[in-house]
């Protein structure tokens, strides 16, 4: 399918809390190097710049990124900010904070609720702002997500952040931290062959209480953090065959598929898969496609 003319808007919007965004938007983490968290040769920079602003050319108004998105040399929130600031008006800038790595990259233990104040200013020094629109709540393995949730609604009342979300969840987190403030975006990791049970169940009661679900990894597979996959099987590059389409567009176009709520961030460096992931935005599946594709056996966990 051809993507020169094809927009973020394809695909239609949704509203995080008061913030209409395109269901199409884009990942930054790639954009720090060739792979998740990669020390070795960076990205270009000035590409990596020139991708973002091209994005925002293309209609996309959400982006999603963290403090510990960086690599050798490379910060994502930095080149964000280079690139964008200052930001258009539309402009939803989601980051996730939680995790956490120290300057030589290394993982620390997860944040204490304490800390969560820390590592949202940090996300507001490196992006430049002096509020946050959307802040994640990345779980890291907590049975209970009420203390750390609890440390955020604190900075939302105090202004600090606009919205909250939480990631890597399961039904009874969103369930726990919509008691203590409410959830307007969940982010897990799902896809063609990869949904566990819980996510489904997570991703229908998104779609029932009118709260976004961004996928992450959607095109991945098991590759993961390295970028899409290669092993589609038979019947993704069959349906990309129909429709002269990758089979990255494909598993983007299933995803958005799932429900109008469900958001896309696809993430590259490089400026030709960009505008080829904001084109699936306009591909449609027949039913018949679509119940072919479900049918893909989930991944083995």
């Amino acid at each position: 399918m051809t993507s020169e003319t094809i927009t973020a808007d394809a695909a239609g919007s949704w509203k995080i809390g008061d913030l209409s965004v395109n269901r199409v938007g884009f990942g930054a983490m790639r954009l720090t190097g060739s792979a998740a968290f990669h020390f070795g040769t960076p990205r270009d920079r000035d590409r990596s710049i020139a991708v973002l602003r091209e994005a925002i050319e293309l209609g996309v108004n959400h982006i999603d990124t963290a403090a510990f998105y960086f690599s050798s040399l490379r910060s994502a929130n930095e080149i964000v900010n280079s690139a964008l600031s200052p930001y258009p008006d539309d402009l939803l800038i989601a980051v996730k904070v939680g995790p956490f790595r120290d300057y030589a990259g290394e993982w620390g233990t997860s944040a204490r609720p304490e800390d969560l104040r820390g590592h949202v200013e940090e996300n507001l020094r490196q992006l430049g702002r002096d509020h946050l629109d959307l802040v994640y709540l990345r779980r890291m393995r907590q049975d209970s997500i009420a203390e750390h949730f609890g440390a955020l609604a604190d900075l939302r009342e105090a202004g600090l952040v606009r919205h909250l979300g939480l990631s890597d969840i399961e039904p009874r987190h969103l369930a726990e931290a919509r008691a203590i403030a409410p959830v307007v975006s969940v982010q897990n990791r799902y896809g063609l062959d990869d949904r566990p049970p819980a996510t489904e169940e997570l991703l229908r009661v998104c779609g029932a209480q009118g709260i976004a679900f961004v996928p992450f990894y959607s095109i991945a597979g098991e590759a993961g953090p390295q970028g899409a996959t290669s092993a589609h099987g038979d019947v993704v590059p069959a349906v990309a065959r129909a429709h002269d389409a990758s089979p990255a567009q494909v598993r983007l176009a299933w995803s958005l598929a799932r429900g109008p709520h469900v958001l896309a961030i696809p993430g590259t460096g490089d400026p030709a898969h960009l505008r080829e992931n904001v084109a699936a935005g306009a591909l449609r599946l027949t039913e018949g496609e679509l119940a072919a594709l479900d049918d893909v056996p989930p991944r083995a966990d």
